[in-house]
């Protein structure tokens, strides 16, 4: 075992504890349980896997091999049988299993091991293998290299702070020659442990630097399958995202489309109104002005016969000037005093009489009125004078 392992292993141990006090192991047992039972046996035997547990123990002059959990042996041999006649049997008995699944256990009678119950503290759990070896002098009549060794941790009632644990030391001279026999033979097995009734103690007083090294080619293609179902599931992600964001960016564009089309919209209504209300204005002010053909006709009515213009105007902002000849000049402002289309009819510059004509020339100017909603048609004054 390497440094980077040792130094490694209490926290491995200390989350397989953590691990095994949860109730996440026996879930997952029930949980695979049930699912394997909905499965065709055939199914379960292509896909059931993991490690299968076998148990070799002498027993008088020969040795028996029976699965875990089972009571009777599957194979059978003498202790000296030839190596090729060990093997025969042994695959016979295992001919069902993967060789990659196939564990091999050295079970070992109940009288041979030596085992002491422990109540130590609790921060003892991260190094139990340690404080075991440390017990070793006080709890057994050996000392550390005269046995092999193993402690585990007990699932029983213990005072606040402390917790049970169990020693389990077999005499090196009682295992090693068993170990010899079974290297001489070709058979390498991957723990030794305790015969506890029919089954086993559970614990592996194998030395660590005689563990078989196991390579598992399924493992390794079940961690790629892992990885490349999590780099399945991270490009899926991505591309989800990927496509959100197009459609993002592709309703952004229809959004600013719309913005723009909106705008112009504005744009076309607020010019609408405008010229609308332009229109409106002129009309407005067409209406409210007077024209000129109103203005010609109230002053045709309003003016004497025997008097008539010589020249009229109108500027911008609505002030009549108008010239011309009168026999009595003063008398036009009592004219044009009640028109509806002018007012403030007034002299500009004083009156003259013409020596040719012998009527009195005048200028005047008046402002016109705004143009309203029902304007009256203007009365006809003294327009029925004398003519000159």
């Amino acid at each position: 075992m390497s440094t980077a392992t040792q130094s490694l292993r209490p926290q491995l141990d200390r989350a397989r504890r953590a691990w095994r006090a949860s109730p996440l192991p026996r879930f997952f047992a029930w949980w695979g349980g049930e699912l394997a039972a909905m499965l065709p046996a055939s199914w379960r035997r292509l896909f059931g896997g993991g490690a299968q547990w076998y148990l070799l123990q002498r027993v008088d002059a020969r040795w028996e091999l029976r699965r875990a959990g089972e009571l009777e042996p599957r194979a059978q041999w003498q202790r000296g049988t030839e190596v090729a006649i060990e093997q025969a049997a042994l695959a016979a008995a295992v001919r069902e299993v993967d060789r990659e699944d196939l564990r091999l256990a050295l079970l070992l009678p109940a009288a041979a091991a030596l085992r002491r119950r422990l109540l130590l503290p609790r921060a003892a759990a991260d190094n139990l293998q340690q404080v075991a070896a440390f017990e070793m002098d006080r709890q057994t009549p050996f000392r550390v290299e005269q046995v092999y060794y193993a402690a585990i941790e007990l699932d029983a009632p213990a005072p606040p702070g402390r917790f049970h644990a169990e020693l389990v030391a077999v005499p090196r001279d009682t295992l090693d020659p068993l170990l010899a026999e079974l290297e001489a033979a070709d058979i390498r097995v991957d723990a030794v442990d305790v015969a506890e009734g029919a089954g086993r103690r559970g614990v592996n007083l194998l030395p660590p630097a005689r563990v078989p090294r196991r390579t598992n080619p399924r493992q390794r293609l079940n961690l790629a399958l892992a990885a490349a179902a999590v780099l399945l599931l991270v490009l899926a992600l991505m591309q989800w995202l990927h496509n959100r964001s197009v459609a993002l960016s592709t309703m952004q564009a229809q959004v600013d489309g719309m913005q723009a089309e909106a705008q112009q919209v504005a744009a076309l209504r607020q010019e609408l109104q405008d010229n609308a209300g332009a229109a409106g204005f002129l009309v407005r002010r067409k209406q409210n002005r007077v024209t000129m053909l109103d203005l010609l006709l109230d002053l045709t009515r309003r003016l004497p016969q025997n008097a008539w213009l010589e020249r009229l105007s109108v500027d911008p902002g609505g002030q009549v000037g108008f010239q011309g000849q009168a026999p009595q000049a003063a008398a036009l402002i009592d004219a044009l005093k009640d028109s509806k289309v002018v007012r403030d009819p007034n002299f500009q510059g004083s009156i003259q009489p013409d020596p040719q004509t012998g009527k009195e020339r005048f200028y005047m100017v008046a402002q016109l009125r705004q143009a309203g909603p029902a304007q009256a048609p203007p009365a006809s004054s003294s327009a029925t004078g004398t003519p000159p």
